[in-house]
């Protein structure tokens, strides 16, 4: 490749040079014609004022005239190198000429009539030997009366003629042109190779095919803009979740802005720092994406953002809070009916039948009593579901779940769904277990409540466990933040603030170590 490249760049550098070479001499022809031009305008000038030409070209004598005349005019271009200098009278006669013969003849130019009208000019004479740049001045008595005109001729060189003269200089420049367009050649292919990590141009090709096909087969979206807002990444899953009715490929190199006008890709280049699991409504669309800035040798270059559509990232998140406490709670009431029906079978072994039937009797009315009232003020089985769940898994744990009978739950609030709740709820208890979970204390209690009206919903969650200091209040809700050394905590209560974020509600914790939390939330309707 590097070859290639030097070749490649050697042939342009080259062709530009003949180019720049080729308006050069043309520049330096048209130089040197007004050069001659002005040259010749000034020998005819000077020759026009000798006295020998006033006095001898009014003398009836033409060959006296002719003999004092030629003689003077041959010296004055030799000594100004022209090709000819004529002089004629008025009758067009010429008294002077290089070539004598021509001494006495009239001259038929038609480029002579303006001269002979008292004007000066030059011209350009295209003949069998090239082009001749010419100077007509006429001559003027001690009267200011005319009385002839005077011709000076310059040779132009031709281009051959002209690149002769100059064949050393040219010679140093071609030389000198070559040298450093073979330099030039070799430092650019260099720093090509070293820019494109010594890759080959077909592997960087196949690189890009491979790159767009492996983005667009991630189940994630992934957009990428540069430091411009201009998109160089944007795969088939983004295009799917954003619902953007293009293909990929045509929105590379468009504006981000002008494709997403309420994304939030651009301020990560402002902040030049990253932002992991933020939910986001772009495009009208909820997602949970991580954005991180693109870097370069130190320098931010870019920004990208790899997203996935919120309702997937609910259900992971919901399988981690309510899922597996359903399963959870499979295993704990397996658990608990076991040890009834270990109870029933002994008392039935004992003969105390009717302690058996009562005891049933009392199991049936305390599972069908919280079971009707989930399903009556809980409407939605996926919230019921969970708090169920949690309260077998207290039972298990030697703490008592109590759920406010007054309470009740038949609509979200805007922007929220069944997967925030699932979630809030989740975490609430979850963080009330783990604050009784080291106590040594005689009950252990955590209330569940969760009032609705027309203006506003409003959940209690308490428990009389370890409490909190205020240093740890304050940093509840910090991503990662916890008390605990266990690794992966610390997301719950981060979890809580953005759903409570979201939903446009309030948070409020009261806590008192070794007397117990409360967390109050509360969503308005509008």
């Amino acid at each position: 490749m590097k070859r290639k490249i030097m070749s490649l760049t050697f042939f342009i550098l080259m062709l530009s040079f003949s180019i720049g070479g080729t308006f050069l001499l043309g520049f330096v022809m048209n130089e040197q014609k007004d050069k001659l031009g002005n040259q010749a305008l000034l020998v005819a000038k000077t020759v026009s004022q000798l006295p020998e030409l006033k006095t001898y070209i009014t003398n009836n004598n033409f060959n006296e005239a002719t003999k004092h005349i030629n003689p003077v005019v041959e010296e004055i271009r030799d000594i100004n190198g022209a090709q000819y200098i004529v002089v004629l009278d008025m009758q067009r006669r010429k008294y002077s000429h290089p070539n004598t013969e021509e001494i006495g003849q009239v001259s038929q130019s038609g480029d002579l009539n303006a001269a002979f009208a008292e004007h000066y000019y030059t011209s350009i004479a295209h003949g069998e030997h090239g082009d001749m740049v010419r100077a007509f001045v006429p001559i003027m008595n001690n009267e200011g009366k005319q009385i002839g005109v005077v011709v000076v001729g310059y040779s132009v060189l031709t281009v051959a003629e002209l690149l002769q003269s100059i064949q050393t200089e040219l010679m140093m420049t071609i030389l000198l042109s070559i040298f450093f367009s073979a330099w030039g050649a070799h430092t650019l292919g260099l720093h090509m190779k070293k820019q494109m990590f010594g890759l080959e141009p077909h592997e960087i090709a196949k690189m890009y095919v491979e790159r767009t096909e492996t983005f667009n087969a991630m189940h994630e979206g992934i957009i990428a803009i540069d430091n411009e807002l201009t998109i160089t990444i944007f795969n088939e899953k983004a295009c799917e979740i954003l619902c953007v009715r293009k293909q990929p490929s045509t929105l590379i190199g468009k504006k981000i802005m002008d494709v997403l006008p309420d994304t939030r890709l651009p301020e990560i280049l402002e902040l030049d720092k990253p932002i992991f699991n933020r939910e986001l409504y772009i495009n009208d669309h909820s997602i949970m994406s991580n954005r991180i800035p693109i870097q370069v040798n130190g320098k931010t270059v870019g920004a990208v953002a790899m997203f996935k559509d919120r309702t997937e990232v609910k259900k992971l998140a919901e399988e981690l809070t309510g899922v597996k406490a359903f399963v959870q709670a499979l295993r704990v009431q397996t658990h608990e009916h076991k040890n009834k029906l270990h109870t029933i079978a002994g008392l039935l072994q004992l003969g105390h039948h009717e302690q058996a039937l009562s005891y049933l009797t009392q199991v049936k009315e305390e599972h069908d009593e919280i079971t009707n009232f989930l399903n009556e003020r809980i409407k939605n089985e996926n919230i019921s579901g969970l708090l169920l769940s949690k309260i077998s898994y207290a039972k298990e744990q030697g703490i008592r779940l109590e759920i406010d009978r007054e309470s009740r739950l038949t609509a979200f609030p805007n922007n929220l769904d069944h997967h925030d709740f699932v979630i809030l709820f989740g975490n609430l208890i979850e963080n009330a277990f783990d604050a009784l979970r080291d106590v040594q204390m005689e009950e252990k209690i955590i209330h569940v409540s969760v009032d609705e009206d027309e203006d506003v919903l409003a959940i209690l969650v308490t428990d009389n466990g370890i409490g909190m200091t205020d240093e740890v209040k304050a940093h509840i809700f910090d991503n990662g933040y916890s008390t605990k050394e266990k690794k992966g905590r610390g997301f719950g209560l981060y979890l809580i603030k953005e759903i409570v974020q979201k939903g446009q509600g309030e948070i409020e914790v009261i806590s008192e170590p070794k007397k117990g939390t409360s967390f109050l939330i509360t969503f308005y309707h509008t």
